[in-house]
């Protein structure tokens, strides 16, 4: 039986990581899998977090199933940190929320519930995105179609064609959006262009999805979320999938959430039982402990105080980097523009180079980034900024 499987290639940017971890150059620096590394490297477990997990063991009486759509307090405050407490939707009821396992499961569960309940659904995807937003869509069914987005010339936004593509989606069409941080130019929409978007939606009947996965690690949580926010506002029905594998540290714990904007609170009911029917057809109940983590975290004051501190550090250390690496790359007197990379959000940016010169960055100079120049900002750090840097300028 198994004899005529064809083997296939590693996942490229988790290939780039076992790579990495097999080199011997002491200089070797990983810019390519896309986690927070602290100034010494490692990917830390937030305080916030770790006192949550005391909290729980301590006080965990049971390891059964937990509720399908999870636990209450995780559907509540992630409700609201998406969309802000008190959004009229929530007083409206008009908000089906159900625990999923991370973002990626997020993004699954809601593509299998509207490719079950509207088959043949389009969905417009930007043109570049993740990796995995094209095969974790497309193999549940819906129809892909892509809209440009960024200019690798220019390291823009291509709003007027995007814009102009956009304009073929119709009643019964999914766009999906890139809430903050776009994964993998670090290029977001701005609020003109977030208000456009709602505007078009609006008047053409296509339905928003938005992948809000780096919220809080832009510019703030409320800012991060005020595209999704507008959405919300003006459209009767937007689709979420939201993570805490980045702002909480929450990696391998796989928690995420899928939330449905329905136009009435009926309408999101019955979009709450399909969500239930999806998930229980994909993976029967999901994983309960980092979804307990967040909820105690969200609901204490001093928990979430210190969260918030803590990620408030995180994002500022990458807005630091960004700036750090334009400044030391313009100090060397390189002859091309690299300001784009300060002016980016979140953990993603193109650094600009042809696949042959980050070929040489990973085989000469064992500086491991993704073929496309995309660099993991986080990766950067004091101890090996100079050595990027020389690195960058040797291959230009």
């Amino acid at each position: 039986m198994f004899q005529s499987i064809e083997r296939r290639p590693p996942d490229p940017i988790l290939g780039l990581s076992a790579a990495y971890k097999s080199d011997t150059n002491p200089k070797k620096v990983d810019l390519g899998v896309g986690v927070y590394k602290d100034e010494a490297g490692n990917t830390p477990v937030m305080t916030a977090v770790k006192k949550a997990e005391q909290l729980l063991w301590m006080t965990e009486d049971s390891k059964s199933y937990i509720a399908q759509a999870g636990p209450e307090l995780f559907i509540k405050h992630t409700a609201e940190l998406v969309l802000g407490a008190g959004h009229a939707a929530l007083k409206d009821k008009r908000v089906a929320t159900v625990l999923a396992p991370g973002g990626s499961g997020s993004l699954r569960v809601a593509a299998e519930f509207v490719a079950k309940n509207f088959p043949g659904t389009r969905i417009h995807v930007s043109d570049p995105t993740w990796n995995n937003h094209i095969p974790l869509l497309g193999s549940a069914g819906l129809q892909l179609e892509l809209y440009p987005y960024y200019d690798y010339a220019s390291h823009s936004i291509k709003f007027d064609q995007m814009m102009d593509k956009l304009k073929g989606a119709g009643k019964g069409d999914l766009v999906l959006l890139h809430g903050c941080c776009h994964n993998p130019c670090g290029a977001d929409l701005n609020r003109e262009m977030w208000k456009a978007v709602a505007d078009a939606a609006l008047a053409q009947g296509f339905t928003p999805f938005v992948d809000l996965a780096y919220q809080g690690l832009g510019d703030g949580l409320a800012e991060d979320a005020y595209g999704l926010r507008l959405l919300a506002d003006t459209l009767p029905e937007v689709i979420v999938a939201s993570s805490f594998s980045k702002n909480f540290g929450l990696y391998r714990e796989r928690t995420g959430a899928v939330m449905v904007i329905a136009g009435t609170s009926a309408a999101a009911e019955a979009a709450n039982s399909q969500l239930l029917v999806t998930a229980r057809e994909i993976y029967s109940v999901p994983p309960a402990h980092g979804a307990y983590l967040v909820a105690m975290i969200l609901d204490d004051a001093a928990l979430r105080t210190e969260w918030d501190a803590e990620l408030t550090e995180m994002r500022n250390r990458i807005n630091g980097l960004r700036a750090m690496l334009v400044s030391r790359l313009k100090e060397r007197g390189i002859d091309r523009d690299f300001s784009f990379i300060a002016n980016e959000k979140g953990m993603f940016s193109f650094l600009g180079l042809t696949p042959a010169q980050v070929k040489t960055l990973v085989e000469k100079y064992s500086i491991y980034l993704v073929g496309s120049s995309r660099i993991n900002v986080a990766g950067v750090n004091n101890a090996n900024i100079d050595y990027l840097v020389d690195c960058i300028i040797a291959v230009l």
